[in-house]
């Protein structure tokens, strides 16, 4: 099969082909495993993480990706899984999507208290095993979604990470309908955070912060009541922000701009080591007195990629995609790095 490998840790743009077009060969599934068929893979910043050196080390070399969208072609004898508390089966033909979540351990603490995003044993697609960078790709059968018939393969793909990973970091701002809620950079995820609290909050003012002109347009575009920059005061405080930005500066900036007792979202796995300086500038009494508080998100369960997938086929939302050959991953990957984002990239396998 043909396939994106990543064989080293390297930088962008320094490297403008950090991923080989390769063959390799097709998996086959062990116990409790599916085989796909992928029909689409998104491109998410944390393939950059990946590459970049900035996640828990992935296992080299690997095949990245982490919103996948596939055709199950072959499983490994009978089995199924619970999902909202009855047993379906995984058939051969069906129509599934792979999140970051590829598997954890089931009987932790957390995972016993609905937290599997924290088990420890907690395994990443396309990290801690091959991802949908390929034509093909092998995962447990536990950890598959079925895809509403509504949801486009281009449209699924985005859903699976910046789009479960961004309503989790919506459900964890605890917001109101009527609240204001602020977002911090506007790419694959914040986008459709944007569509789907307009949808839960129809009663709220969503406020847009980006260096970028075209994505401040696309966000008014999109029902944003004000977008500016990132340094920008925004009309009105905000009860809760969501960042997704890969620096800190941004994150003092949200401080100031909230509520007493709003909540910072940060929905990132790591930021930038260069810019880490910036946290010595943390103002107590201005950025985080008066009972602000600051949540980050891990990771996504399950329960979060299911309840989102029918949430946007019941809302009819429409994530905004780019599509490329799975051989210009590395185009997308470095169209991403340089700020050239508009929704969200997906490759077409």
């Amino acid at each position: 099969m043909k396939a994106m490998v990543l064989r080293a840790i390297t930088s962008l743009p320094q490297n403008k082909t950090p991923l080989s077009f390769t063959d390799a060969p097709e998996p086959e599934p062990g116990p409790g495993e599916v085989l796909l068929r992928v029909t689409r893979c998104g491109v998410c910043h944390t393939e950059l993480d990946e590459i970049e050196g900035r996640t828990p080390p992935p296992r080299l070399p690997v095949i990245p990706g982490h919103q996948v969208v596939g055709i199950v072609e072959d499983r490994s004898g009978d089995f199924s899984r619970l999902t909202n508390g009855t047993t379906q089966v995984v058939t051969t033909g069906a129509r599934v999507g792979v999140a970051w979540i590829a598997s954890a351990c089931g009987h932790c603490q957390y995972c016993l208290s609905g937290q599997e995003n924290l088990c420890p044993e907690f395994k990443a697609t396309g990290r801690d095993i091959d991802g949908g960078y390929a034509e093909y790709m092998r995962v447990r059968a536990d950890f598959v979604h079925p895809i509403p018939d509504s949801i486009s393969d281009s449209e699924a793909a985005p859903l699976l990470c910046a789009g479960a990973v961004g309503y989790r970091a919506l459900k964890l701002c605890n917001l109101t309908d009527g609240g204001s809620l602020g977002l911090m950079g506007f790419g694959g995820s914040n986008h459709l955070v944007l569509k789907t609290a307009k949808h839960k909050y129809p009663k709220s003012d969503i406020l847009v912060f980006t260096r970028n002109a075209t994505e401040r347009e696309f966000a008014l575009s999109l029902g944003a009541v004000w977008a500016g920059e990132i340094h920008e005061t925004p009309p009105e405080a905000l009860d809760a922000i969501v960042d997704t930005t890969p620096v800190w500066g941004p994150d003092l900036e949200a401080l100031k701009r909230l509520k007493p007792g709003g909540r910072l979202v940060i929905n990132a796995i790591r930021k930038e080591e260069s810019d880490k300086e910036v946290l010595l500038k943390l103002d107590y009494a201005s950025q985080l007195w008066m009972e602000k508080e600051i949540k980050s998100v891990a990771n996504v369960t399950r329960q979060d990629v299911r309840e989102f997938l029918q949430l946007v086929a019941q809302a009819n939302i429409k994530p905004e995609v780019q599509e490329y050959k799975l051989e210009e991953a590395n185009q997308a990957l470095l169209e991403m790095k340089q700020g050239k984002i508009r929704g969200a990239k997906v490759l077409r396998i």
